[in-house]
């Protein structure tokens, strides 16, 4: 689906921290976590325990300024969305299996995921991405992938520190001072997210928005539903990085976005076709066999849920997520 013009607490029982540290661990120290008797996608799916998806992705994003910066530079933040959603919603082996199947017949054996050349790492990484994208502070661009590919880049440095070579490093941040200024709009007044190191808080107010862009866009696509998910998580998970700084010098932008988006379509807006009412959602095995071997797009298939299932996770409130389920067929 394409858009329309394209926390940590120290608690050892907060379970934003335990998801995390799954994600980011190693193979053997993962494998603790589990509790007894649940099986372990690891143990059966190779290229996540490696870490593949996300050293394709990274090799993705690192690319995609010398081909199309924002096509391709979604397939690399995809990549690393789809590792991420599988480790952090325990999706099964089935599911893991055909989600690997389906990078490796569409972008892996192609040249934006080749390998860069080896090289020592380079330290700070994450705070030059983070610096590049503070560069464009209060400027909305391009519905928000500045910060939505940053967030994915760091994330994917942290996990992945020896992928932080000087190539890479340089590749991702061209990328993200590549996208233009887009319905950079003054912001109402009255539009005021929560601090997004609130994850609970600031989780609740991106997910309300998004179910309110659902309605509003019917029959007209859910690309700006899918970002408010995307953009609005994205800053949320760089606050829980510990990266407040960099997220909050994109509230400005991300209250430019919510703003545009309580607009609605206009009269040059473009009619979509909304999806049919569908139980399947990407968190069960059956959603991702019954794809196409062709039906990646540029990768929203996976952005999308990614985002959605931590937003769910973070807010922890069942009757928005109820609401939520009701119509989250329209995303997928």
């Amino acid at each position: 689906m394409n858009p329309q013009t394209n926390p940590l607490m120290k608690s050892p029982v907060n379970p934003m921290l335990d998801r995390r540290q799954f994600a980011i661990g190693s193979a053997a120290f993962l494998g603790g976590w589990l509790m007894p008797g649940t099986p372990s996608l690891f143990a059966e799916e190779p290229s996540l325990q490696q870490k593949r998806l996300v050293l394709l992705g990274l090799n993705a994003l690192a690319r995609a300024p010398e081909m199309n910066y924002f096509a391709d530079g979604h397939r690399g933040a995809a990549m690393i969305s789809a590792h991420m959603m599988c480790v952090n919603n325990d999706l099964d082996d089935a599911a893991a299996t055909r989600i690997v199947q389906l990078f490796d017949r569409n972008w892996a054996p192609t040249k934006l995921c080749e390998p860069f050349p080896e090289g020592d790492p380079v330290p700070d990484a994450a705070q030059q991405v983070g610096k590049a994208l503070a560069e464009n502070s209060g400027v909305l661009r391009e519905v928000g992938h500045d910060a939505i590919f940053a967030m994915h880049a760091i994330k994917a440095f942290r996990m992945l520190p020896e992928a932080a070579t000087p190539q890479r490093v340089e590749g991702v941040c061209n990328l993200i001072r590549a996208f233009k200024p887009w319905r950079d709009v003054e912001p109402d007044e009255d539009i005021d997210p929560p601090p997004f190191t609130d994850s609970v808080a600031a989780s609740k107010f991106v997910l309300q928005e998004a179910s309110d862009a659902i309605d509003r866009f019917v029959g007209f696509g859910q690309g700006f539903a899918g970002h408010m998910l995307t953009f609005g998580q994205s800053l949320i998970e760089m606050a829980a990085m510990g990266d407040a700084e960099w997220a909050e010098s994109c509230r400005v932008a991300f209250r430019k976005y919510v703003t545009v988006t309580r607009q609605g379509p206009d009269s040059t807006s473009r009619k979509i076709a909304d999806h049919k009412l569908s139980d399947l959602r990407p968190n069960q095995a059956r959603y991702w066999q019954q794809r196409g071997d062709k039906s990646l797009g540029i990768g929203h298939v996976f952005k999308y849920p990614y985002a959605y299932y931590d937003l769910l996770a973070r807010a922890n409130d069942p009757e928005l997520a109820k609401t939520l389920d009701a119509k989250a067929y329209q995303l997928f």
